[in-house]
């Protein structure tokens, strides 16, 4: 099938999330992670309350005043969920889980190709339910990281869910470049990511628009050189501009203030 690749990444994510909290202590559950408010738990019922609304669950009702970090409708749904799981011991989250993981791979592998393209809601606005799947890999891998950190086992994480995150991030540079930083025309970025997945992204601003480009017979008015891991970390918010441009293992050449422009417009991660 055209997705398989999809599918199998999710299936590999939520696998490593279920065999990182096999039998982890009911108190490991409630480490904080690099969520504002949200614990292991949380992150895992956050997952959780996505699967189950995809296949048809009901929202639970949420009353009071809702968290300061909650800034949008959409954080409305998740803590909806995260609420609705707080009273209950986190190796019982994970077997719902564990449950609701195996009927999400069981409905996505009978779906049609011409299924995976139709059109519909996502948290992205209109878009073909592969982009929407695409995104839950993307959700879920930097969740997977976030229960690691949570737990302080980092670790190494190569398979397809890393590939997929590190592509759309940087097909969002121009995103980042043109309209987050509001580069002037004429400027040219170039971000290196070494490591693994290591690639150089050349960005141009024509007008009021920027894009990839090959090549350029100008100097890039911006060079940022950094790791993956960096790179994907401060796309997904996961650790400030400053740590990111002062980090030992980026560099960064030119301009200072577009360079913190871009260190504060990187984050895109909703």
């Amino acid at each position: 099938m055209a997705y398989d690749w999809i599918t199998d990444a999710l299936e590999e994510t939520w696998a490593s999330v279920q065999a990182l909290l096999r039998d982890r202590p009911p108190g490991a559950y409630d480490s904080p992670t690099p969520c504002p408010g949200w614990s292991v738990r949380d992150v895992l019922s956050h997952l959780l309350g996505i699967e189950v609304w995809l296949r048809g669950g009901v929202v639970p009702t949420l009353d009071g005043p809702m968290p300061s970090y909650v800034k949008n409708a959409m954080g409305e749904f998740n803590e909806a969920f995260i609420v609705a799981h707080r009273g209950e011991p986190g190796p019982e989250v994970l077997a719902q889980f564990r449950v609701a993981a195996a009927t999400s791979i069981g409905a996505l592998r009978a779906l049609s190709d011409e299924e995976w393209e139709v059109v519909g809601w996502s948290p992205e606005g209109e878009r073909p339910y592969h982009r929407f799947m695409e995104t839950r890999v993307l959700d879920s891998w930097i969740h997977l990281q976030d229960i690691r950190d949570a737990l302080l086992e980092p670790a190494d994480d190569h398979g397809p869910g890393e590939e997929i995150v590190v592509n759309r991030f940087e097909s969002s540079l121009p995103y980042v470049v043109g309209r987050k930083m509001a580069a002037p025309d004429g400027t040219l970025v170039r971000v290196t990511l070494t490591g693994r997945l290591a690639r150089s992204v050349l960005i141009e601003v024509v007008g009021d628009r920027a894009k990839a480009v090959a090549s350029s017979s100008e100097p890039p008015s911006l060079e940022v050189t950094t790791p993956v891991a960096l790179f994907w970390r401060r796309a997904a918010g996961r650790i400030s501009a400053g740590a990111f441009l002062g980090a030992s293992a980026t560099e960064v050449r030119g301009d200072r203030e577009l360079a913190r422009r871009f260190g504060d417009a990187l984050a895109i991660m909703i």
